[in-house]
């Protein structure tokens, strides 16, 4: 019995709307991630390392020990720090986080003028309980003596 809980508990999980919504924006994420990879490595660094002297961001790195070469064939692979690699990534990065920030920011505006046309109308007082009603005939009683 315990199998059969535990499969309806995460069938329960899985299937809510909030968790299928996060694996939908997971999988975009990842896709758009892929696109501004491609942005940035295909259409900007280009012109920037053209800019600077037609140098390949990628390939832009620091031998820190070149690689040991015996009878011809490689013996131990160079030991390179990859900067250009990393400013590549910090780019994609960057990108990435200012669209979402853009995203964010236009979702809040939108929801926050939604809220604002809605003229917020106040609540209707309660009714006077009977005891008041009593009261304020008792009150004006007295007043027209």
């Amino acid at each position: 019995m315990g199998k059969s809980t535990l499969l309806q508990d995460f069938k329960a999980f899985a299937l809510k709307g909030n968790v299928m919504d996060m694996a939908v924006g997971v999988i975009i994420g990842g896709a758009f991630g892929k696109i501004v990879s491609s942005l940035v490595a295909d259409v900007i660094m280009p012109p920037i390392g053209l800019l600077i002297g037609g140098v390949n961001f990628t390939e832009l790195k620091w031998v820190m020990k070149p690689a040991v070469v015996e009878d011809g064939k490689e013996v131990a692979a160079a030991v390179t720090l990859n900067y250009g690699n990393f400013l590549q990534v910090t780019f994609d990065f960057l990108i990435i986080a200012f669209s979402i920030f853009m995203f964010v920011k236009l979702i809040t505006r939108l929801t926050t003028r939604k809220k604002e046309e809605k003229p917020a109308t106040p609540p209707a007082p309660p009714a006077p309980s009977r005891e008041e009603v009593l009261l304020t005939e008792i009150r004006d009683l007295l007043k027209n003596k």
